[in-house]
């Protein structure tokens, strides 16, 4: 008997090796399907997953371990089809074990042809990946309902930028918040919802380059609506990287306004209360003041009379007629200062005030210069006000004075009135209903905030000495706050108005 050459006895060692290899695998099922489909060999994988002994299964048909809709749909034999027209068929989809349970496979199948190109079967491996479809399924229901959250949220726009800045998703929040639809916004880049002036500064491009280096930007700012308004955000832009590499931004802005709108009502409420309390104080300081101060006088204006009964001589009645105006001039700044600190009584009657200041116009005119021009600007039919009308207009011709003050190389003065319906607390803390403005306006230069912030204390002038008392606007502040102060609370019975006198002109010039 003549014994196989070499070749072929290292051939059918091969082949035993690679036989003995795949029936050892265990993670793969490997086996043979004759051209018809019918299983003709199988390994320990297979008998692993599929749960059936060599001796159970080889020579049955492969659909065997397909579920009764894939059967039914003719997927087994598209499956043999292709892989014969193709070379290879390859799938994940759910099959089913011997005890009828499921499991999702990962499936390949290839055709095997001998050296004339004959199809002779078919190599199919399949591997149970369950585990990863679980974890696949479960990431993905984790993203989607991420996404669902994501996209219901709608006090806070959340969106995805791309490395340049363009909008990539759009969330309802978004939607509200700045009036775009998701499909105009995707697409776009995010600098159309900063202000023109932030875009030209190019605020939009640092906010990326911060967020890109330092990972994370917050910041606060004024952005703009679709429709062209404008709102108070509090924007935070988060980097995205995946193994280091920049792949985009994410955007959470939310519209603060109200907040912001709050803290700036809260700040002003307080700048009030401090500058009433400080007015009050200085009132209160002012007022005993000058109660002693006219005790005083009234002892030295009593001992002058005194001595005027017993001098004669021409030169000591000169004297004693310096010291009268001396304290006629001290009683004036008395009552100054008792009118800014409100302890000087109303003499309240009703008045039309357009005839007041009417009557008192030579006056106004006269305290005005050649080079201010001086116009009344008076609402007909004005509303009758209670008011003290030489209390009025001493107030009133404090504020043409100071007016003028403003206006030394010359401008234009109007003192106006009119009928207005106030809002409740629209002007400081004055209650809602019916009252007569009157309105000082000149074309001075105005005064910096700071000289604003004290133009109504007593002596604080920025006039060079000897040409103002600071004493002017302190007056009208008296004035105008023993107004508020006695005015019932109940709107004013008709023909009975409230009165408000305005101090406009303080925007009009440096000083007192």
């Amino acid at each position: 008997m003549t014994s196989p050459p070499p070749q072929t006895l290292r051939d059918l060692a091969e082949s035993e090796r690679i036989r003995l290899l795949v029936e050892g695998v265990t993670d793969y099922a490997i086996y043979i399907l004759d051209p018809d489909g019918y299983v003709s060999s199988w390994n320990l994988g297979a008998q692993r997953f599929k749960g059936y002994l060599p001796q159970q299964i080889i020579g049955q048909h492969f659909s065997v371990f397909y579920t009764d809709e894939d059967r039914a749909s003719g997927l087994p034999a598209r499956a043999l089809t292709i892989a014969r027209e193709t070379g290879r068929f390859e799938s994940e989809g759910w099959r089913v074990r011997r005890d009828g349970t499921r499991f999702w496979t990962s499936v390949v199948i290839d055709a095997i042809r001998n050296d004339q190109g004959v199809l002779i079967g078919y190599g199919k491996i399949t591997r149970d990946i369950t585990d990863r479809k679980a974890a696949q399924d479960a990431l993905r229901k984790s993203e989607d309902q991420f996404r669902r959250l994501v996209q219901g949220v709608t006090d806070y726009a959340i969106y995805m930028l791309s490395p340049e800045g363009v909008v990539t998703n759009w969330n309802q929040g978004a939607e509200r918040i700045k009036g775009y639809s998701s499909t105009e916004a995707i697409g776009m880049h995010f600098s159309c919802f900063y202000a023109e002036a932030d875009r030209n500064d190019g605020v939009p491009g640092r906010s990326l380059a911060l967020a890109a280096r330092e990972g994370r930007y917050e910041q606060e700012g004024w952005r703009v609506r679709r429709n062209g308004t404008r709102f108070w955000a509090h924007v935070v832009v988060d980097a995205i990287r995946e193994e280091g590499e920049l792949v985009g931004f994410a955007k959470v802005t939310r519209d603060v306004t109200e907040r912001k709108l709050a803290a700036e009502a809260l700040e002003r409420a307080n700048t009030a209360l401090f500058q009433a309390q400080k007015m009050e104080a200085i009132g209160q300081l002012t007022g005993g003041i000058a109660h002693d101060f006219n005790n005083l006088l009234s002892v030295v204006s009593n001992s002058l009379e005194v001595l005027a009964t017993r001098l004669h001589e021409h030169a000591d009645v000169r004297i004693l007629d310096a010291m009268r105006r001396a304290v006629d001039r001290g009683a004036t700044l008395t009552q100054q200062l008792l009118s800014f600190a409100r302890q000087q009584p109303l003499k309240v009657d009703t008045h039309d005030l357009n005839a007041v200041i009417q009557g008192f116009e030579s006056v106004l005119q006269r305290a005005g210069s050649s080079s201010v021009r001086f116009d009344l600007d008076l609402a007909p039919q004005l509303r009758p006000v209670r008011v003290d009308a030489a209390r009025f207009e001493a107030a009133l011709l404090n504020l043409v004075v100071n007016s003028r003050d403003a206006m030394p190389e010359g401008g234009e003065l109007i003192v106006s009135t009119a009928d207005v319906d106030l809002a409740e607390h629209a002007v400081g803390r004055l209650p809602a209903g019916p009252y007569v403005k009157v309105s000082v306006r000149d074309t001075g230069a105005g005064m910096p905030p700071e000289v604003a912030a004290r133009a109504f204390e007593p002596f604080f002038t920025t006039k060079p000495v000897g040409k103002g008392t600071g004493l002017g606007l302190s007056q009208v502040y008296g004035f105008c706050a023993v107004g508020r102060r006695d005015r019932p609370g109940n709107p004013a019975r008709p023909g009975h108005h409230r009165h408000r006198l305005s101090a406009r002109h303080c925007h009009g010039h440096r000083g007192r």
